[in-house]
């Protein structure tokens, strides 16, 4: 579990904001479940998504995410990353593969989190934001995700990952603006 609890360049819970803000969030709490919800909540409401509200710059790192108040799902799971482990709470990445008009190619990327928690054990959340058509909840044990993989070519992939994919680092650090990446956005192909 230690590699999902560490503090590193992209999940930087040792960055003094990031850390303030993740105990701030944990303030008078010890259950890690009520942590690990108010956590969620926080990034998933507070973060503007970077395509549904048009914001630049592009982020990639937690402690740029918490300091532009903006970024894409990518970036917005490595916050809640950082804020989940800030509190000693397990947290890894996770990538659904989507369709981006949503009838078929193009495929893109979604990242997400899982969290390990008591008596439950690995629970994927989405903190992506919710928006029409779109109701991201933290229920344990039930999933409500932002997305759920229906078309042929879609995939929620089964790893938990204790850092980003470098296609992901790979496009946001190489994007200043978000229209570059939704132009540009990350896929992978499925072993099948």
């Amino acid at each position: 579990m230690q590699e999902y609890l560490k503090s590193t360049d992209i999940i930087d819970w040792k960055h003094p904001l990031v850390l303030e803000q993740a105990l701030k969030l944990s303030n008078n709490l010890d259950n890690p479940i009520e942590i690990a919800k108010c956590c969620f909540e926080w990034v998933r409401d507070e973060i503007y998504h970077s395509y549904d509200f048009q914001m630049n710059p592009v982020t990639l790192k937690a402690s740029e995410v918490l300091e532009n108040k903006t970024g894409f799902c990518y970036a917005k799971s490595h916050l809640l990353a950082a804020f989940l482990r800030a509190n000693r709470i397990p947290s890894g990445l996770c990538y659904q593969r989507l369709s981006v008009y949503k009838n078929g190619p193009p495929f893109c990327l979604h990242g997400l989190n899982a969290v390990f928690l008591p008596r439950i054990g690995w629970y994927r959340i989405d903190a992506r934001g919710n928006r029409e058509g779109i109701y991201a909840q933290f229920d344990p044990p039930a999933e409500q995700l932002a997305f759920t993989v229906k078309l042929k070519g879609e995939a929620d992939l089964p790893e938990i990952w204790p850092e980003p994919l470098s296609i992901i680092v790979n496009t946001l650090s190489k994007y200043k603006k978000h229209e570059d990446v939704l132009s540009n956005l990350p896929d992978i192909s499925l072993i099948l």
